[in-house]
């Protein structure tokens, strides 16, 4: 029983951790609980498990943090927020902030499909919003790395 740390085992990953955290959000179960019941309830084999259990754990760990860090962008209260969108910015949040092994663009990304997929119609814009105005504060060095490599590309006629 090998984990995996691909792109598609990430991507899984995140997906039970939406899934995870809506949950705690919304029954309040005890994160130990709900990480017990998806591993035997969903087939882990294709997940990034360390991964899940890194940020299924790390995210209520540091919650107060990382509900502050993306808060002030949001064009309403916290508290009025969908459960769903609430986990996503949560998840991309910690990530954003805590996981700089993962390029930023991927972070933004992957908020914008979940939202696609699982969030209320449209909310993958105002994620893609909320994450864009995140990205600077945490990886400041990745953005101007990517600009100064972008602007350095020869131009094509």
């Amino acid at each position: 029983m090998t984990n995996l740390s691909t792109p598609s085992a990430r991507k899984k990953a995140r997906e039970f951790l939406l899934q995870s955290l809506y949950q705690w959000e919304l029954a309040g179960q005890d994160i130990h609980t709900i990480e017990a019941q998806f591993y035997a309830e969903h087939n882990m084999d294709k997940v990034d498990r360390e991964y899940y259990r890194e940020l299924l754990h790390g995210i209520p760990a540091a919650l107060y943090e990382v509900d502050s860090s993306y808060e002030p962008l949001l064009d309403r209260r916290l508290d009025e927020l969908d459960p769903i969108s609430k986990s996503i910015l949560r998840l991309a949040s910690f990530e954003m902030a805590k996981r700089i092994d993962v390029p930023y663009k991927v972070v933004i990304n992957e908020a914008v499909n979940l939202a696609k997929k699982y969030g209320p119609e449209d909310s993958q814009k105002y994620i893609n919003a909320v994450m864009d105005k995140l990205a600077p504060r945490y990886r400041k060095a990745e953005i101007a790395e990517m600009r100064k490599a972008n602007s350095q590309k020869p131009s094509t006629p």
